[in-house]
């Protein structure tokens, strides 16, 4: 679990928005598509590895992963979350 004074401090390198913990159904569902082969990153690299957890931004757009406890605050790295 990320620490809130941490998750407090990181922001979106893309937007600068906040990040907040994703919801477990939301981290359930990448790993579905992940394990489908249906994950692209920002750089349009294949996601192969699940996540543990992941920071969305407060728009709800991208979500970063977290593996090990450690998230990945790369613009490349960001999942665009799909809308509607």
């Amino acid at each position: 679990m990320l620490d809130e004074k941490l998750l407090s401090l990181i922001q979106c390198p893309i937007s600068g928005q906040s990040l907040q913990i994703s919801p477990a159904a939301v981290i359930a569902d990448l790993n579905e598509k992940i394990a489908r082969r249906q994950v692209r990153d920002a750089s349009d690299q294949l996601v192969e590895s699940a996540l543990d957890q992941g920071l969305t931004t407060a728009d709800g757009a991208r979500l970063y992963p977290v593996r090990g406890g450690i998230p990945t605050l790369i613009a490349d790295a960001a999942i665009e979350l799909e809308q509607g």
